[in-house]
């Protein structure tokens, strides 16, 4: 077990560094002559040379998970298929005539919202549109989040035969109590069922989402849980700490902070929750990820070949990521732009043809050194220390960089930063290092992220 006084003294507000910079200090107004300039450039200097990988948010569920902060829309009205995918695919034209019909596609993740809200048919045409005007990748890898409710063989079996190997279910927590909470009752039967059938059709992967710090968790709870998940063996677990941001997400209100293990209490469960997994056979990936031995994630950790981007760990080299849909991100790797957050306001920028951006960054030439910082932090825990002279080598940063040595998260050896043991469980500390912004604000910046633990 981790000592208390190292989880009180790190469980502060803390980016989960799936960009740098991060989200929040995003100020471009996202003009989109300037986003085809960015893309353009990316592809010159062939950042577009091994395909992009897609991004697909689809934003709509038929009822409201209480715990969720992803940006959605609640509907049980179907009809809202066909226009969101007719935009989608509009949207996609823009970067085809930007980039060119020769542009490669080397991954695709549907992400939500609930993918599965979208038919058979529905999500057929919407992938198969995709490569009407562009090329599929030799080593084209396909995934998608479902729900276990309401995903049907017919979606499993649409979705292989279009190139989807992988899917990811939303499990959170098998707790009946747990699950009334967050408004996601799901029976085992159906969990059981979703991954049976995808392993019969072919899937290569199946993952389960598990979050822990949810209102009325127990070490009781999170132990039945995984007992029943363990059963099933997927080749992944994401297993998150939930992110209480209520002033964000107002359906978190739905509960009260006195309901949520905290601290100490909630990092038992995921101690209780790891061990387990190990005890399987399971390995840690890095942040929140776990794999069976073999696994495709843990080969490319040991090759030094993982990657992180928007959509988590991936084993795709792509170096740009372009996001479609309501509130996607994109990474043109020398800028990150996000779409308009409404349906509105993404039907009419579309209507208009023009990028639907919001907001995003153009990342300077020392943006992108820290970018690399974060990266080999996470993904291979070790990166090269800051040179002398540095810009982001600062009077904070070294004052930061001796903190995480005595603590233990970090040794030097030579000129890197190696993560320690128990470091391996403090990674967004640890990238946090190499943060201005963090360190500027000392890890106090009020409402703007989850705790770190």
């Amino acid at each position: 077990m981790i000592d208390e006084a190292l989880i009180s003294r790190y469980n502060v507000q803390v980016p989960r560094y799936t960009s740098f910079p991060t989200v929040p200090f995003w100020t471009s107004q996202g003009d989109s002559e300037q986003w085809k300039s960015q893309l353009l450039r990316a592809s010159e200097a062939g950042k577009l040379s091994d395909g992009v990988s897609l991004y697909i948010h689809l934003p709509f569920c038929e009822s409201l998970c209480t715990y969720c902060g992803c940006n959605k829309r609640i509907t049980k009205n179907h009809s809202v298929e066909t226009t969101y995918i007719d935009a989608l695919l509009k949207e996609w034209d823009l970067y085809i005539n930007t980039l060119g019909a020769d542009i490669t596609i080397r991954e695709i993740h549907l992400g939500g919202g609930t993918p599965t809200f979208f038919s058979p048919e529905n999500l057929q045409r919407l992938i198969s549109g995709l490569f009407i005007r562009a090329k599929r990748h030799s080593a084209f890898e396909g995934s998608f989040e479902g729900h276990p409710n309401n995903t049907t063989r017919e979606h499993l079996q649409v979705l292989y035969n279009l190139g989807f190997t992988r899917v990811s279910f939303g499990v959170q927590d098998m707790d009946l109590k747990v699950q009334t909470a967050i408004h996601r009752i799901q029976p085992f039967e159906n969990v059981e069922r979703v991954c049976r059938e995808a392993r019969e059709i072919g899937y290569s992967s199946v993952n389960f989402d598990l979050i822990y710090g949810l209102p009325f968790q127990t070490s009781e709870s999170i132990r039945n849980t995984f007992q029943s998940v363990l059963q099933l063996r997927p080749e992944r677990i994401a297993f998150y700490s939930y992110a209480h941001v209520p002033w964000t997400s107002k359906s978190q209100r739905a509960y009260s902070e006195n309901d949520l293990p905290a601290g100490s209490d909630k990092r038992m469960l995921y101690e209780l929750g790891k061990e387990m997994l190990m005890k399987e056979g399971y390995e840690d990936v890095g942040m929140d990820h776990f794999a069976l031995a073999g696994d495709d994630l843990l080969e490319a950790k040991w090759q030094g070949s993982l990657h992180r981007n928007f959509m988590g760990y991936t084993t795709a080299p792509s170096e740009v990521l372009i996001g479609l849909g309501v509130s996607a991100i994109s990474d043109a790797f020398f800028a990150y732009r996000q779409n308009k957050k409404t349906l509105e306001d993404y039907y009419s920028a579309l209507e208009n043809d023009t990028f639907p951006m919001a907001k995003g960054i153009d990342l300077t030439d020392e943006d992108i050194d820290i970018r690399r910082n974060i990266l080999d932090i996470t993904c291979q825990l070790k990166t090269k220390l800051p040179p002398l002279g540095s810009p982001h080598k600062t009077e904070r940063s070294e004052s930061y960089l001796h903190q995480l040595l005595e603590d233990g998260l970090i040794r030097i050896s030579g000129d890197e930063i190696l993560v320690t043991e128990i470091g391996s469980s403090f990674l967004r500390n640890i990238a946090a290092l190499f943060d201005p912004s963090f360190l500027q604000s000392q890890g106090s910046t009020a409402k703007m992220f989850s705790q770190a633990i």
